[in-house]
C-alpha cells in the first residue's frame, strides 16, 4: 500500500467539482501528469484562448501556411511558460509520454519542427500550445480530494482531444454516469 500512495494517481483526469471555488478551475478538467509525495502537476485541458500561436506571436520565419496551432491556459502557475500537448509520439525523444497517446514537451526545437511541418500536426484535435500548468505542493491536491473538490476518471484520448473545450467537463461527468445538474456545491462522498 505504501508504494501505491508514493506514486500517486497519475495520469488521470481531475474533475473540478462546483464546491471548488478557485476561479482558475471553476468547471476545469486537469490532466494530471504527475503525483507523488513531493506534490502534483496537470494542466488545464477545456481552456483555449482565443487565438492562435501566430496571432499572438510575430514569428521570423513565420511557420509554415496553415499552421494554426491554438494556445489554451494549461494553469495559473508559469503563465510565461509553454508546454506543447501532442496526440502523436514527439521525434527526437524531446518529450515525455503522459498516458498512452498523449505526450508532452517544451522543447522550442520540437515546437519550431511542428510550425514548420505539416499544417494537420497543429490542429487542435492533434496539438495544442498549453500556457502554465497547475502544481499542488506536498499533499495539498490529497487534501483537496479529500473535501471533495474533485472527481477522477482514468485518461481518455478521445475526450481530451475530440470533445469541443466547453463540453468536456460535463462530457467527463457522465462518463461517471452523474447529471451535471445533479450536483451540489457542497462537500460529500461520492
Amino acid at each position: 500500500m505504501a508504494d501505491e500512495a508514493a506514486e500517486g494517481i497519475a495520469p488521470t483526469l481531475l474533475l473540478a467539482m462546483p464546491q471548488l471555488l478557485d476561479p482558475n478551475f471553476h468547471r476545469s478538467v486537469v490532466l494530471l501528469c504527475k503525483h507523488d509525495d513531493d506534490g502534483a502537476l496537470g494542466f488545464v485541458v477545456n481552456r483555449p484562448v482565443e487565438m492562435t500561436l501566430t496571432e499572438m506571436l510575430s514569428l521570423d520565419p513565420p511557420p509554415a501556411a496553415g499552421c494554426n496551432l491554438s494556445v489554451w491556459q494549461g494553469g495559473p502557475v508559469s503563465q510565461e511558460r509553454g508546454w506543447l500537448l501532442c496526440r502523436s509520439e514527439l521525434a527526437g525523444g524531446e518529450g515525455f509520454e503522459v498516458c498512452d497517446g498523449i505526450y508532452m514537451s517544451t522543447s522550442q526545437a520540437m515546437l519550431r519542427r511542428m510550425l514548420d511541418g505539416k499544417p494537420r500536426e497543429c490542429a487542435p484535435d492533434r496539438s495544442r500550445l498549453l500556457l502554465g500548468y497547475a502544481g499542488w505542493g506536498p499533499g495539498q491536491l490529497d487534501a483537496e480530494m479529500a473535501e471533495s473538490a474533485w472527481l477522477t476518471i482514468p485518461v481518455d484520448v478521445g475526450l481530451v482531444f475530440d470533445t469541443e473545450a466547453g463540453d468536456l467537463w460535463e462530457a467527463c461527468l457522465r462518463t461517471l454516469g452523474i447529471d451535471p445538474l445533479a450536483l451540489a456545491p457542497a462537500p460529500g462522498i461520492h
